[in-house]
């Protein structure tokens, strides 16, 4: 089986809930994650929501990074969705476990677009001699 993308999604509890409530930081958290992915941003959307919480997506030529945050409840939604092998997938995730200080974090890991590899042959460029 072959995947077109690959989707972690992090639940992080238990984070420093200053950090969850600032935009500009979460912001800068996710273009490092992006750098540490190696993958290319082509847009951005944040907002930051009153009394508190955090919206913000990177748009990648990739797919994307997204982040929503609740810190009244410590709480962080995070998907990192590549197409691809990024060799870097896990020290991203890392990085934002990092950041947000999460002290009880979790992931959940997909593959999305699963082809049986009687399909991936047809889609696979052919090698010139």
């Amino acid at each position: 089986m072959y995947a077109l993308a690959k989707h972690l999604v992090l639940e992080l509890r238990d984070c420093d809930r200053a950090v969850l409530d600032d935009q500009p930081f979460l912001r800068r958290a996710l273009h490092r994650a992006a750098q540490e992915l190696g993958v290319t941003v082509l847009g951005e959307s944040f907002h930051r929501f009153e009394p508190q919480g955090v919206s913000g997506i990177l748009f990648v030529a990739e797919s994307h990074l997204a982040i929503h945050t609740w810190p009244e409840h410590g709480y962080a939604a995070v998907d990192i969705f590549t197409c691809g092998d990024s060799v870097h997938f896990e020290a991203a995730a890392q990085l934002i476990i990092e950041e947000l200080r999460a002290k009880n974090p979790a992931a959940i890991e997909m593959s999305r677009g699963v082809i049986p590899s009687a399909e991936r042959a047809l889609i696979q460029p052919k090698r010139m001699p």
